[in-house]
């Protein structure tokens, strides 16, 4: 794919589509991360209106009296309770009559004699202290903490007060308090739980398999403790029995077990959030579209973009071939900088090819007439039509001259264009070349001097008075009889600067730009006989840039010009 609007579109969807993807992610992501954060959230609340309302079973024999401390709870924690027996009975409820219906599944069951397979410590049932046992041994407990003011005294669930660091069945005695283990003496109430317990335990080991002498001979170690109690045999079944005994002697004080409900306030099952199924689908509609628009976006945005390119593409075509005037509207941004630097390209081509046609036609020019008189001389002697008198050969020798001049001025041009125009610089005193130009360019006509100020610099004396004699011989010629040249030198700074002011014509503030290009000449009618070539100040610009200067002119009509050179003193001796 070569076309540059196909890749430009297809890169544009390329990315489009990865930015919805990474967009999309991201939002599922947190999405995500914010859903199971609540549902975290809602499964913490659900556990903890469990454990409440397991605890109400625990410590009530039954569910008669619940409604209260139910709506309570329900209120707490903003959802509806309802608790049904395994019938499906309502027990409790904390909705009202225009409650929906129930979900089929219930959250838990409640059954304190079962929770996870134990017994809730807070189901104490026959072992919850009387008030005078309970007060009885808050004092011990007191006088403990009296005592060393180090220990921590906790409640159990059944209302006996202990150290918050003893395990079950474990109780710790101090010898250095009067209090002693009077803290961990069973009361009447633990007695008789326990001893009823015994006899639960006796009843269930005399129906396991096997020989009752050999149980009554050697009875299971049981450790009794208020809120576990072990037994220390080998035996699952012997366990069992324990286990067995506890919950037959805990079932009177507990409420029935029940089915429990927990849904919002509208009585709704909490909708779960599956983002794998319709959210995907969702999502992955919504992205086509966006992808969609993208791709039309990225089409617009790539026809404008390749539109003035094309143009450009063309217009670089015509160019070419030849055509000098093809131009490009790119319009505004970077595509239209382009455009307007190929239109000032196509602009420049154009005014060098026409420098180039006036060049060969001025060139051509130049030579015809020194040629074809020389020619013409030359055909007539060998004709003996004329006589090859000193005065035909001192003609044809300055026709001659005229010619060497002009290839003269060719080849120096031709130098300075490809960059291989020497110089020979060498220390200089300015004011003796000035003489010397001044010295050869002397008419009788006009009057002709210089006004100098000693100035040394390093340069190429040679092509300095070739610059210089330029500038004379074009203010000589273009001054009338009667007229007057100076050529004043003087520094300024760190510049040396030359100046040729003539009393001519001037020149036209519309031509001055045009005075250093090559066969320009202010005067269309001149000849090569009242003008010169129109190489003169072309050469003298080259030659003063050369040498690191500037050349450049002032004029007024009727009032005469002023040619200025400035030469840097870097390489001043």
């Amino acid at each position: 794919m070569k076309s540059l609007l196909v890749r430009f579109f297809l890169f544009s969807l390329v990315i489009a589509a990865c930015s919805i993807a990474v967009t999309a992610w991201l939002a599922s992501q947190a999405t995500t991360g914010t859903i199971r954060q609540q549902q975290g959230e809602a499964l913490e609340t659900d556990a903890q209106i469990f454990d409440e309302v397991l605890k109400y079973a625990a410590t009530h024999d039954s569910w008669a009296g619940a409604q209260s401390e139910m709506d309570k709870i329900a209120r707490q924690h903003g959802r509806r309770i309802a608790l049904t027996d395994h019938n499906g009975k309502k027990l409790v409820d904390t909705g009202d009559a225009n409650s929906p219906q129930l979900p089929i599944t219930p959250k838990a069951i409640v059954d304190p004699l079962n929770v996870n397979g134990k017994i809730d410590p807070r189901a104490v049932g026959p072992f919850k202290l009387a008030d005078k046992e309970h007060d009885k041994l808050h004092a011990y407990a007191t006088q403990l903490s009296s005592c060393n003011p180090h220990i921590k005294i906790v409640e159990a669930p059944n209302g006996r007060p202990r150290l918050s660091n003893d395990e079950p069945g474990r109780p710790s005695l101090w010898e250095q308090c009067e209090v002693g283990n009077r803290l961990y003496t069973l009361t009447a109430t633990e007695i008789a739980a326990y001893g009823e317990l015994q006899t639960l335990f006796s009843e269930c080991l005399a129906t396991l398999p096997g020989d009752p002498q050999i149980l009554s001979k050697r009875p299971p170690q049981v450790t009794f403790d208020w809120e576990i109690t072990t037994v220390r045999d080998s035996s699952p079944e012997v366990g069992a029995c324990m286990e067995t005994a506890r919950r037959t002697q805990l079932e009177p004080y507990v409420a029935d077990q029940a089915q429990l409900f927990l849904t919002p306030l509208t009585g709704e099952e909490p909708r779960s959030i599956d983002l794998s199924t319709t959210g995907v689908t969702r999502i992955t509609l919504v992205a086509l579209g966006i992808l969609a628009l993208a791709g039309f976006a990225s089409w617009i945005t790539a026809t404008q973009l390749v539109r003035p390119i094309r143009a450009l593409t063309a217009a670089t075509k015509r160019t070419a071939e030849g055509d000098r005037t093809a131009r490009v509207d790119g319009g505004a941004g970077e595509i239209g900088e382009l455009a307007k630097s190929f239109n000032a390209m196509s602009e420049k081509l154009a005014e060098t090819e026409r420098q180039r046609q006036a060049l060969v036609s001025d060139v051509a020019h130049e030579l015809r007439t020194p040629l074809g008189n020389i020619t013409g001389w030359l055909e007539a002697t060998q004709d003996g039509l004329a006589e090859p008198d000193p005065h035909l050969i001192d003609m044809l020798l300055e026709e001659s001259l005229l010619l060497q001049r002009l290839v003269d001025d060719l080849h120096d041009l031709a130098q300075a264009d490809a960059g291989t125009l020497k110089l020979h610089r060498e220390p200089i005193a300015l004011d003796d070349v000035v003489d010397q130009v001044v010295n050869a360019q002397q008419n009788r006509e006009i009057l002709l001097r210089a006004e100098t100020t000693p100035v040394h610099l390093t340069a190429d004396p040679v092509r300095l008075r070739q610059a210089l004699g330029n500038l004379v011989a074009n203010a000589v010629r273009y001054t009338a009889p009667g007229g007057e040249v100076v050529v004043k030198l003087f520094q300024v700074k760190d510049r040396a600067v030359l100046e040729v002011a003539d009393t001519g014509s001037g020149i036209a503030p519309d031509d001055l730009p045009h005075v250093f290009d090559r066969f320009w000449r202010a005067d269309k009618s001149r000849s090569r006989t009242t003008g010169g070539s129109g190489l003169g100040l072309a050469i003298t610009r080259h030659l003063v840039e050369a040498h690191g200067g500037t050349v450049s002119v002032t004029s007024e009509l009727g009032e005469g010009s002023v040619f200025r050179i400035e030469l840097p003193l870097s390489h001043q001796r």
